[in-house]
C-alpha cells in the first residue's frame, strides 16, 4: 500500500521534472533557437517520467470506477502526444501533478498531529527508589510506583500527589484556562505541565492507560474515520468528463473521421477546472493571509461556505482565556478600595494564577501601591505579606473554613474565589470568571441569517455553570459541559451525521475534534497540535477573523464556479463546433488557450477584497 508521504514524494519530483522540462524547452526554442525535433527533448522527457506514471495511474483509477476532471487531463495527455503537442502534454502534466501533491500533502497532514502528540510526552519518568532517583523508560512505569515530577515538566502517567504542592497546566485536558493546585491527594493526569515546585506522585495507570494516551488514540481514530472532502473540481469534473467523451466519440462515430475525436478532446482540456479552482483558491489562500488566517488545507475555502452546524469551544474561544475579577463582596465596615490595595500588593509578589487579575484591577482603580515588608507564598497555602503594620493573607475558601471562618464566608458560587484576610479577620472575598469576547453575541446572532447556520452548539471542558453563563451572555441555547476530548469527538460525529459541521478551538484539549469536524478551525493558537489538526488557522484572537473567513470563503467559491463553470461553457460550445469539423485541432487548441485567459483573469479577482469582508 503507498503511504501518503510517498504519494506526496513521487507528485512532486513529477512537477519537479515538468518545470525543468518546461522551462529548458522555453530556453532552447527562443534563446538558442534549437531546431526540432531536437527542442523537443525536454517535452519528451517531461511526458516520459511525469506523463506515463500520470496516466497509468489515472487508468487504474477508471478500472475502479473512479471518474473525475483528473481522467479527461490524462486523456488530454494522450491526445496531446497523437497530435504532437508535446508542450500543451508537458502542461497538463505539471497541472496534474502539482494538484495531487497538493492534495497529498493537505490529506497527510494528520500524522503529523500524531507526531507533534508524541513528542510532547516524555519519554523517560523519574523514579523514586529510597531516597534515591532513577530515570526509567516510560512504558517500564508500573502501577504503584513513586515517581517525581520536576517543575516545568511534563507529567509523564496518571497518578495522585503523595509529597509536595504546586500547581499543574491541565488546559490541553479541560480547555479551563486557570492553573490547577496539587496538594497530597490531587490527581494529576498524563501530559499536564508541572509548576515551580517538584511533586511525587504515585502512579495509578500505566503509561498506555493514561489520559494522554487515550487522547493520541482517539486522534489516530478520528485521522482513519475522518471521510475525505471531495473538491470541487471532482464534483464538476464527474459531470464534465463524460459529456466530453460522449462529445468526441459521436463526433468520431459520426463523420467516421478520428481527427475529429482528438480536435473535440484538444478542445475539452479541462483548463478551467485544473487551472480557474486553483487559481481562485490560491488568491484567496493570499487574501485570508493579509488578514491573519493561515490556511492549510485548500479544500476548506471550498467546503466551509456549505457548513450548517458550527461547535465553538468555550475558553479562548468565545472567552479571552484568562480570569478577572468579576465580584469583589467586602466585609462591613471596611472600604472596598483599602482591602483591595492590601489585596494587590501582597498579589504583586505572588505566581499565582489569581495575581494578575487582582493587579489589573487595581490599576483600573489607579491605587498606589505601597511597599511590603515580608512576603511568604508556600505552595498551596496561599500568600501573607505585612504592608504598614498589617498582615494580609490571600488564600483558598477552604484553608479560611479551616481556620474557623466558614460563617463569615459568603455562599459558593461558580468560578474561582480567593479569601482575603487582614489582621486575622475576614476582609472580602473575590471572585473571577474568564471574561466573554465583546462581540461575541452579535457574532453568534448573525451566523443563522448571513451565514446559514442552522445549529449552534457550545461544547466546553469547563464546569456547567461556567458553561451556561457564557452560554446565557453571548445567545447560544445548546450547551455541553465538562466535556473531554472524546466526548467532544463523540458530539462533533453525531453532528456531520446531519450536516456539514464546523469545530472552532483553541487548545490541545480541542485537536481530536478539529481533526474529525468536516473543517476544524483553530482560534488564536500557538499550539503546533493544535494547530496541525486544524484546516486552517485564526492567528488573531477576534470573531470577526471567522466571519471574515467565511466571507472569503463563500467570495473564492462564487468565482470558482463562475471561472470554472463559464470555461467549461465555452469549451462545449468549441466541442460543438469541432464536432461539426470547422474547428481543426491546431486551432481548437488555440481557441482552449484564450478560454483559458479568460477564466484565469476572472479567477485572478479572488485574490482582491470586493467590498466589506465582515457583516456584523
Amino acid at each position: 500500500m503507498t503511504t501518503r508521504p510517498a504519494v506526496l514524494s513521487r507528485h512532486a519530483v513529477i512537477a519537479g521534472i515538468a518545470v525543468a522540462g518546461i522551462g529548458l524547452y522555453l530556453v532552447l526554442r527562443f534563446l538558442v533557437g534549437t531546431p526540432a525535433p531536437a527542442v523537443h527533448v525536454p517535452l519528451y522527457a517531461v511526458l516520459v517520467a511525469g506523463g506515463v506514471p500520470l496516466v497509468a495511474e489515472l487508468a487504474l483509477s477508471s478500472a475502479r470506477g473512479q471518474f473525475g476532471a483528473d481522467l479527461l487531463a490524462g486523456v488530454s495527455i494522450v491526445t496531446a502526444v497523437l497530435l504532437g503537442e508535446y508542450l500543451a502534454g508537458a502542461v497538463v502534466v505539471l497541472m496534474l501533478s502539482s494538484g495531487q501533491a497538493m492534495e497529498a500533502y493537505a490529506v497527510g497532514r494528520a500524522s503529523s498531529v500524531l507526531s507533534a502528540l508524541a513528542r510532547r510526552i516524555p519519554s523517560v519518568a523519574h523514579r523514586l527508589k529510597g531516597r534515591q532517583t532513577e530515570d526509567i523508560a516510560l512504558d517500564a512505569v508500573e502501577v504503584g510506583d513513586r515517581l517525581v515530577v520536576y517543575p516545568h515538566e511534563v507529567c509523564p502517567v496518571d497518578g495522585i500527589v503523595v509529597e509536595g504542592r504546586g500547581i499543574m497546566d491541565e488546559s490541553y485536558l479541560t480547555g479551563e484556562p486557570f492553573m490547577m493546585s496539587k496538594t497530597p491527594g490531587s490527581k494529576v493526569f498524563s501530559g499536564a505541565i508541572n509548576g515551580d515546585q517538584a511533586l511525587t506522585l504515585r502512579a495509578t495507570r500505566l503509561a498506555v492507560d493514561s489520559r494522554y494516551a487515550r487522547i493520541m488514540t482517539v486522534m489516530r481514530d478520528s485521522e482513519q474515520r475522518r471521510p475525505r472532502l471531495r473538491r470541487l473540481g471532482d464534483q464538476l469534473g464527474a459531470l464534465y468528463t463524460p459529456a466530453a467523451m460522449s462529445i468526441a466519440a459521436g463526433a468520431w462515430a459520426w463523420s467516421g473521421d478520428p481527427h475529429r475525436f482528438l480536435a473535440v478532446l484538444v478542445v475539452a482540456t479541462p483548463c478551467p477546472l485544473l487551472i480557474a479552482i486553483p487559481v481562485a483558491i490560491i488568491g484567496s489562500i493570499s487574501l485570508a493571509a493579509k488578514r491573519s488566517i493561515i490556511v492549510r488545507d485548500p479544500a476548506v475555502l471550498e467546503r466551509l461556505g456549505q457548513c450548517r452546524t458550527i461547535v465553538l469551544d468555550k475558553t479562548g474561544t468565545l472567552t479571552y482565556g484568562r480570569p478577572v475579577l468579576t465580584e469583589q463582596m467586602t466585609a462591613p465596615g471596611l472600604d472596598a478600595l483599602e482591602v483591595l490595595e492590601l489585596a494587590a500588593t501582597v498579589e504583586r509578589y505572588s505566581k499565582h494564577p489569581l495575581a494578575a487579575p487582582v493587579l489589573d484591577a487595581a490599576r483600573k482603580a489607579r491605587l498606589t501601591l505601597p511597599e511590603a515588608s515580608r512576603i511568604t507564598e508556600r505552595p498551596g497555602e496561599g500568600v501573607e505579606g505585612t504592608i504598614d503594620g498589617h498582615q494580609v493573607q490571600i488564600l483558598g475558601r477552604r484553608q479560611a473554613e479551616t481556620r474557623g471562618m466558614g460563617a463569615t464566608l459568603p455562599p459558593v458560587a461558580s468560578g474561582l474565589e480567593c479569601v482575603v484576610l487582614v489582621d486575622g479577620q475576614y476582609a472580602a472575598t473575590y471572585r473571577f470568571r474568564d471574561e466573554a469576547r465583546e462581540d461575541g453575541r452579535p457574532f453568534i446572532s448573525h451566523l443563522q441569517p448571513q451565514h446559514r447556520i442552522e445549529r449552534i452548539l457550545l461544547v466546553s471542558g469547563d464546569r456547567a455553570e461556567e458553561v451556561r453563563y457564557l452560554a446565557e451572555l453571548v445567545g447560544i441555547t445548546e450547551t455541553y459541559s465538562s466535556q473531554s476530548p472524546e466526548q467532544k469527538v463523540e458530539i462533533t460525529r453525531a453532528e456531520m451525521a446531519r450536516a456539514p459541521t464546523l469545530f472552532v478551538g483553541d487548545g490541545i484539549n480541542d485537536a481530536p475534534a478539529l481533526l474529525t469536524a468536516t473543517i476544524g478551525l483553530a482560534f488564536g493558537s500557538t499550539a503546533e497540535i493544535t494547530t496541525e489538526a486544524a484546516g486552517a488557522v485564526i492567528m488573531d484572537t477576534s470573531l470577526r477573523r471567522i466571519d471574515e473567513f467565511l466571507h472569503i470563503s463563500r467570495r473564492m467559491r462564487r468565482i470558482a464556479l463562475q471561472s470554472a463553470v463559464g470555461g467549461m461553457a465555452l469549451s462545449v460550445v468549441g466541442m460543438l463546433v469541432a464536432f461539426a469539423g470547422h474547428l481543426p485541432p491546431v486551432a481548437g487548441a488555440v481557441a482552449q488557450e484564450i478560454i483559458d485567459l479568460a477564466v484565469v483573469l476572472n479567477a485572478l479577482r479572488a485574490a482582491v477584497p470586493g467590498g466589506e469582508l465582515s457583516d456584523y
